[in-house]
């Protein structure tokens, strides 16, 4: 294969990768960011207490969390077709992409919501702040950084996960990947792929790492 050919695939692959990880990405979030919130505001004697629904709907995300992603895929191909008119290709594979980010998303808001100091909750809810309140302007606020490094390692999962669908014709790098580099023999198409999925996950993680550094207090006191 011609070094032009390479590129060029690569890139076209590349862009089908982000792609993937972008929508179902976003679509997760909206999704799972809310889930979370309410996972850790639901409990017993918190701000939005209903114990019983939150024991329900944290069973839902774990048995969620717990099914590997592959058979994942494959389980849910009728609800594939179903949203998507196909279960092969890029826009096929956003739709388990997305069903396997939500719940992840959604356990790692709540770890990051309550990693915040109840001290902070109770001085609101003493300044006559309402639950929604306290939510957006003590709880997210303060688990910014950690947010950030939840979203950031669920981008990184994302692209883990894209180029596990190349295996069922879900497209981007991980086809790219098994089509040239495993069925036709082709080694360097292989080592190329992986190049491109370590340069574009560390180029993300720093991203987050930096960014979630500019949201904590601390450095900016510092």
């Amino acid at each position: 294969m011609s070094p032009d050919m390479l590129a060029s695939l690569l890139l076209k692959a590349l862009i089908q990768t982000i792609n993937m990880v972008v929508v179902s990405g976003v679509i997760g979030t909206v999704i799972g960011l809310p889930i979370g919130v309410f996972l850790a505001t639901s409990g017993k004697g918190e701000l939005f207490p209903a114990p019983i629904l939150n024991k329900i709907v944290g069973v839902i995300v774990n048995a969620a969390r717990s099914t590997p992603f592959i058979i994942l895929v494959v389980a849910i191909i009728p609800f594939t077709r179903f949203v998507a008119g196909t279960s092969i290709g890029t826009k096929a594979a956003i739709v388990p992409l997305t069903v396997a980010t939500i719940p992840f998303i959604a356990r790692l808001i709540e770890a990051a919501i309550r990693e915040v100091d109840k001290g902070l909750v109770e001085a609101a809810r003493a300044m006559g702040a309402s639950p929604l309140q306290i939510v957006i302007k003590v709880l997210l606020a303060e688990a910014r950084p950690a947010i950030t490094l939840a979203l950031t390692l669920t981008v990184v999962s994302l692209i883990g996960y894209s180029a596990m669908v190349g295996a069922v014709g879900g497209g981007g790098l991980g086809d790219l990947g098994i089509r040239y580099g495993y069925q036709r023999f082709m080694p360097g198409v292989m080592l190329a792929v992986v190049i491109v999925l370590i340069v574009l996950v560390q180029a993300i993680q720093s991203a987050g790492d930096a960014l979630a550094r500019s949201f904590d207090k601390r450095n900016r006191k510092s």
